[in-house]
């Protein structure tokens, strides 16, 4: 059974070319276009990840990230943030919700596939940065 993950960002471009990225990794892949669909799907749709961006409408990524973490159902999902935001302190805000990893855009494909392959492995340790 092929690994869900939930991307999450404003861009059509990010979100076809990571689409595109992860699916040839034989990843299923779930998309939300803002803030509001991205807590929505991902208590509907529990993926195995989220991929998630900090600047979107509808909830910036740091609610969708407190509204996951709320949730009994999605609080053990693996958050990866991806920003072109490089304010520490909303870096520190997503550490602080227990995102796995902060990656910063442009996105590094081979460094977002080693974490999310971590992430994703079966025997994977879902410790926080």
């Amino acid at each position: 059974m092929p690994k869900k993950v939930l991307i999450a960002d404003d861009s059509r471009f990010q979100v076809q070319m990571l689409s595109m990225f992860l699916a040839e990794k034989g990843v299923e892949v779930i998309a939300a276009q803002d803030g509001l669909q991205a807590s929505a799907l991902a208590k509907r749709a529990l993926p195995d990840a989220v991929i998630l961006d900090i600047n979107m409408p509808g909830g910036s990524g740091i609610e969708v990230l407190k509204r996951i973490r709320l949730s009994t159902n999605t609080q053990h999902i693996p958050v990866v943030v991806v920003s072109g935001n490089v304010d520490t302190e909303v870096e520190q805000s997503a550490k602080t919700l227990g995102v796995m990893a902060f990656l910063h855009k442009p996105i590094d494909t081979d460094e977002l596939w080693t974490t999310l392959s971590t992430l994703l492995s079966p025997n994977a340790e879902h410790t926080a940065l």
